[in-house]
Parts: C-alpha cells; sequence; structure tokens
C-alpha cells in the first residue's frame, strides 16, 4: 500500500493538492498543524500537513474530468478547428473560444473545493452518526452539517463538545411547543389521527388530568363524546374511563347529534371529542370525518395524535394528509415504545407543526405530560445533555415541581380510582388501538 504526506497553508488547501495530485484513490488517515517555511527558524508560518494513503483497487492518478469537462473540450477543440482563414482572423470567433476556455478553467478551479467539501471534519462525521443513530430525516441531517460548516471553522470543530451544544440548542430550537390559551366556554378539543396510535387512551388521560387539575391549574368540569361506533369495543371501553373518572360521556354518529350533545354540555369547561381512527391514505374517509367535526363549530380545537415508532416519511404523509382538519398542535404518543425521536423532531420541524403533550404509557392518567423541549432532548441518544442548562433557555420547569403539593396530591394514583384496575377492570380496558 502507497503512502503519502502533503503539507499547504491551510486544511483545505492540503485536501485540495491530494485530490489533484492522487484523485479519488486517496484516503486521509490524519492531519496537524505544522510551521512552514522561514530561514534559519524565522519568519515561518502555520500550515497543515496531511497523512493517508492511496487505495489499492482505485487507480493512484488523478481524477479524469467528468464528462461535461470532456465535452467542454472537445467544443473548444471543434471551433479551433474550424478557425481557417479568414475565420480565424475573426474577433467574434477569437471571443467565443476564450469564454469557453475561461468556462472551463472556472469549472476546474471549483472541483477541488468540491472534493474538498465531500472529506468532512471527524467531528462532522460524529454529528452525523449521532442524528443518523436518533432517526433524524436525511433533509435534516444534511442542513444541520451544512450549518456546522458556515458557523464553526476547522479549529472550532476541534472542540467537539461546543459543536455538540450547538447542534443541541439547533435541534431544541427547532421545537415548536403548543401554548394553551384561554378559549370561551366550552372548550372544544378533538383528537383525530391515523389508526393504532392511542386516541381513546389519550382522550381518557386528558379527562382525567383536567377534571382533576393539571399542574398548578384548577380542576375542570369535563365531558367525553365519541364518534368512535365502529370498531369493536370502543363504546365499552371510554365509557368504562368514564365510570372510573366520574366523567360523563355520549356517543353519537352525525354531526347533528355531535352538535346537539355540544350544545347540551355547554355548561362544561372542556369537552373532549374521541375520533375513529383513519388511514390517512383514504381521502374519502378522512373528507367524512372532517365533515362530521366541522359540527363542533369554529371555535373548537383538533389536535393530531401520531406514534413516535412511526417512520419519519410516514409522520411527515400523516401531518400532510391530517392538514385539512385544521389541526392546532400535535400528541406524540408511545414515547416509552422507542429511544429516538429523531423522526418525530424532523417531521414537525418540516411542516413547522407545534407539539403539544407526549404520552409514555398505558397508565390513566400518569403517562401522559406536557410537551417540553427539555424533556426530548434528554431522550436523545449519545448526546451530552445538561438539564438546567437548557430548562433555563427554554424557561421550562417540570410539572411536578412547579405544581403545590395539594395538587400533586390530587394526582395520586388512588384519586383516579387506580385501586380499582383489577385484573377484569385491565380486561374491560383493553389496550387501546384506534
Amino acid at each position: 500500500m502507497q503512502y503519502f504526506t502533503e503539507q499547504a497553508p491551510s486544511h483545505r488547501e492540503a485536501l485540495e493538492l491530494v485530490r489533484a495530485k492522487y484523485g479519488e484513490a486517496a484516503q486521509i488517515l490524519s492531519h496537524r498543524s505544522i510551521r512552514m517555511g522561514g530561514f534559519m527558524g524565522l519568519f515561518a508560518r502555520e500550515g497543515v500537513e496531511v497523512t493517508g494513503y492511496l487505495r489499492p483497487e482505485a487507480k493512484a492518478a488523478k481524477a479524469p474530468p467528468p464528462q461535461d469537462l470532456e465535452e467542454e473540450k472537445r467544443k473548444i477543440l471543434t471551433l479551433t478547428g474550424a478557425m481557417t482563414g479568414a475565420q480565424a482572423r475573426s474577433d467574434q470567433a477569437l471571443q467565443q473560444v476564450l469564454a469557453e476556455i475561461q468556462g472551463l478553467r472556472d469549472r476546474l478551479d471549483q472541483r477541488p473545493a468540491a472534493a474538498a467539501e465531500a472529506d468532512d471534519h471527524e467531528t462532522l462525521r460524529r454529528m452525523d452518526a449521532l442524528l443518523a443513530l436518533n432517526d433524524f430525516s436525511e433533509p435534516f441531517r444534511r442542513e444541520t452539517l451544512a450549518r456546522l460548516r458556515r458557523d464553526f471553522s476547522i479549529e472550532g470543530l476541534e472542540n467537539a463538545e461546543e459543536v455538540e451544544d450547538a447542534v443541541l440548542e439547533w435541534i431544541g430550537d427547532s421545537i415548536q411547543v403548543w401554548k394553551e390559551t384561554e378559549a370561551k366556554r366550552p372548550r372544544v378539543l378533538a383528537l383525530v389521527g391515523p389508526t393504532g396510535v392511542g386516541k381513546t387512551t389519550t382522550i381518557a388521560k386528558l379527562a382525567a388530568i383536567y377534571a382533576v387539575g393539571m399542574g398548578a391549574e384548577r380542576p375542570r368540569s369535563v365531558r367525553m363524546i365519541t364518534i368512535d361506533n365502529y370498531r369493536i369495543g370502543a363504546r365499552q371501553q371510554i365509557e368504562t374511563y368514564g365510570n372510573i373518572m366520574g366523567v360523563p360521556v355520549s356517543c353519537v354518529e352525525t354531526a347533528d347529534d355531535l352538535r346537539k350533545t355540544i350544545a347540551f354540555h355547554s355548561d362544561a369547561d372542556l369537552i373532549l371529542v374521541d375520533t375513529v381512527g383513519k388511514s390517512p391514505r383514504d381521502a374519502v374517509k378522512l373528507a367524512e370525518m372532517q365533515r362530521i367535526l366541522a359540527a363542533c363549530g369554529t371555535g373548537a380545537e383538533t389536535h393530531l395524535a401520531l406514534a413516535a415508532t412511526t417512520k419519519a416519511s410516514d409522520m411527515v404523509q400523516a401531518l400532510r394528509q391530517f392538514e385539512p382538519f385544521d389541526y392546532k398542535a400535535v400528541v406524540l404518543t408511545k414515547v416509552d415504545e422507542t429511544n429516538r425521536l429523531g423522526n418525530a423532531v424532523s417531521a414537525l420541524a418540516e411542516r413547522r407543526k407545534s407539539l403539544s403533550y407526549i404520552t409514555t404509557g398505558q397508565r390513566v392518567p400518569q403517562d401522559i405530560e406536557r410537551a417540553r423541549v427539555t424533556r426530548l432532548l434528554m431522550n436523545l441518544e449519545g448526546f451530552r445533555v445538561d438539564r438546567a442548562r437548557f430548562e433555563e433557555r427554554y424557561n421550562e420547569v417540570s410539572e411536578e415541581e412547579s405544581a403545590p403539593q395539594e395538587a400533586r396530591g390530587r394526582r395520586s394514583p388512588r384519586a383516579y380510582g387506580e385501586h380499582q384496575s383489577t385484573p377484569l377492570a385491565e380486561r374491560q380496558l383493553g389496550a387501546d388501538r384506534s
């Protein structure tokens, strides 16, 4: 195997020199800062020395120019050959040849820079590997690496911890958290989403935390409405939840029934509407569901439930397909079933959607919490997250810390009738797959 060592004033120039001399066969092993030039130890300047080897299976020669450059050469030769006699003395033909030569030179000048950019710094490769480990989408990774190249010099990339902190900040800044606003009474919240993401269980959790009081908030009068009369056991499931929590449940089938039921419960603080799961690809069924939910009124808010286990591409598609519902935010479910949330962060950032709640299990109501940037960052694998720093950056505290002692007591499992969760009750509740 053939090894080489080259020196240049900068890292980029060293890479350009290697690519120019050895072509694509060159593989960089290491680089270090050196002192170059000077006389008797004086007037030396900073430089970079790179060491590498040539791949045996590759041709250790300067890489052939791309096909388009060969085409440019042929065009130049054709033009030159055609210039005979009077044509050769034509200023117009001469200017055309010079323009072709200048264009070819410009392209050749750009090639080493592009080749050097492809051979990224070790820190950039590590950051890309961490993002890939956490299932961040390809566009999100490309944008992050491009920003690192813009914002950090070669010397800055040597500080891996500072680079990692910057990437974490950019990830955190890309997460939009939905802020609840005071709505007219009653506040109507409908939950839509694909089949199997856990909508009914999430509706029950929301009913419980609002009925007893979330964090430092006062308890609310809550009602639940379901229009999921198609799935076997769906009505029994939500009615069982309602009986355990003491929250009234109504079942409707048409838009007119939904409008009348909401009007009947106009004295409530919060009305939660559970819907039947629909495939994002079933446009007809989605349109039918949208027509029914229109009966909730213009003041109603819709949240989209998506499972954290969904692929980033499928998540983006669901976010797009449910756009006609004008959902205000996303509820991320099944966070406990995955250690990687880059798919969700990427999809939400791409579609510029806010996150309202996350759920972390089947227990009602313990396994739900308001979305917090720090909570999602703490879930990333391989990253070193300073929790206190990011809580301060995003002005976040956990709900348990912000709630007064009496509110914490109200959120005890026994306060929600968990003592009734006998094996029989658990079989009645079942696992929500709608």
